[in-house]
């Protein structure tokens, strides 16, 4: 007979479900997380203890105390600015790197745009690297890194975070995290995640999907990625490579792509094919999201030509969606990046071929939305897998921060973690 779980055990899940809780919900009173995780006020107390001794989070008196006699109950806030992860967001024209503390603030942030074209891959590195370093100097001196995470456009392998293709942003053989990683010199390794799994992760957290468990995200660069959450799980496949929605073919013998074949959802909804059929050739000074959001706009003025590319597009990017509502029938589908322009601007004509080409039933109550958190959604979704180790295992976080002897060090950079599993 398999024994249950220890006492230990059930503490360290505990701690984690609270702190996962004023993460991502934010601050709360003793008596809301007793009634929220189901656990008595005397548990409260003890984990809330053990999280404030370790700085995770701190409790104090309500701001706006209310009018029930007694008296009031603590508040728990999570330690935005001792607790942080950097989160870096590589795209084909824009770097941007934050300092996000604990509760999912962004303390600070650097962002620049680059010129498309050959990638070299070490100062893609040193731009990063110097970005985060000037972030990490004017953390407070007893402020802790906690963990690190970059959303790429490509497809990663899980089971070392290796770059596998990146047909739009080309790294060649670098291993990006650990180049990165060893750059900064902080002692903690840098995951590298595709950027549309992120912005799946990030939407159904803190964004348009919060309370829904089976989704779909369709993030849009130059190309076009996807992330799908199923039972409140990301849906990595057997090596992590899954959701590489923009690849699924909806016209035989249409646009070639990219990665080799022809008709696939990025090569009639993206960005190119957009500007191409609105006969805006891309130039130094508008392109990515600006371009887009351009014809968008042009569109909504009247311009016919504008019109009609974002028809043309938006009814591949309908059959796009109707397979995918009769193959994952997911509550909500989410267009993030430059998609969520494309469907603002196309949004009937989506409508209408999903109408028609997604089966009654799964099509019946899936909603269309755009990502609730913009332009940072992949960014915030880098931050929020920085942050699942000390979410998972707080204990982990509470040795450290009791054993500076051991090898911690505040302002920033904490000993190594141990490595994630596949």
């Amino acid at each position: 007979m398999k024994a249950g779980p220890s006492q230990e055990e059930i503490r360290r899940h505990n701690l984690g479900t609270l702190l996962r809780y004023v993460h991502l919900r934010g601050p709360a009173s003793r008596a809301t997380l007793a009634e929220s995780l189901g656990l008595n006020r005397s548990t409260i107390m003890a984990l809330t203890a053990d999280l404030t001794a370790a700085g995770l989070v701190r409790e104090e008196l309500p701001r706006r105390p209310g009018r029930r006699a007694g008296r009031p109950s603590l508040v728990v806030r999570p330690e935005s600015t001792r607790v942080y992860v950097l989160a870096f967001d590589v795209g084909v024209d824009r770097l941007g790197v934050a300092r996000v503390g604990l509760g999912g603030t962004i303390l600070e942030r650097r962002e620049a745009s680059r010129t498309r074209g050959p990638l070299d891959p070490g100062e893609l590195v040193g731009a990063l690297a110097a970005a985060a370093r000037s972030l990490t100097r004017k953390a407070g001196r007893d402020a802790v890194c906690v963990g690190a995470a970059l959303a790429f456009p490509g497809t990663v392998r899980r089971a070392d975070d290796q770059i596998m293709s990146g047909p739009n942003l080309d790294v060649g053989d670098l291993a990006l995290g650990d180049a990165l990683s060893r750059r900064l010199g902080l002692g903690l390794r840098v995951s590298v995640c595709n950027d549309a799994n992120l912005g799946a992760l990030a939407e159904h957290e803190r964004g348009a999907g919060v309370g829904c468990d089976n989704l779909i995200y369709l993030h849009g660069d130059v190309g076009v990625g996807g992330g799908i959450i199923v039972g409140g799980r990301l849906l990595g496949g057997d090596e992590g490579y899954g959701g590489e929605i923009g690849h699924m073919m909806v016209n035989p013998g249409g646009r070639p792509c990219g990665c080799g074949s022809r008709g696939c959802l990025e090569a009639e909804v993206g960005e190119r094919t957009l500007l191409d059929h609105a006969g805006r050739e891309e130039s130094p000074d508008l392109v990515g999201r600006d371009a887009v959001r351009a014809v968008v706009d042009a569109a909504d003025r009247g311009d016919i030509v504008a019109r009609d590319a974002l028809h043309r597009v938006g009814t591949w990017l309908g059959w796009g969606v109707a397979n995918l509502v009769n193959i994952f029938n997911p509550g909500l589908i989410v267009f993030g990046g430059t998609l969520r322009d494309i469907y603002l601007g196309a949004a009937a004509q989506v409508r209408s071929v999903l109408a028609t080409g997604a089966m009654a039933a799964p099509r019946e109550k899936v909603r269309l939305r755009t990502a609730a958190l913009g332009d940072d959604t992949t960014l915030v979704g880098a931050a929020e897998f920085a942050f699942a180790e000390v979410l998972a295992d707080p204990v982990q976080v509470l040795a450290r921060l009791r054993a500076p002897e051991e090898g911690v060090i505040v302002g920033g950079r904490p000993p190594t973690p141990p490595g994630r599993g596949g």
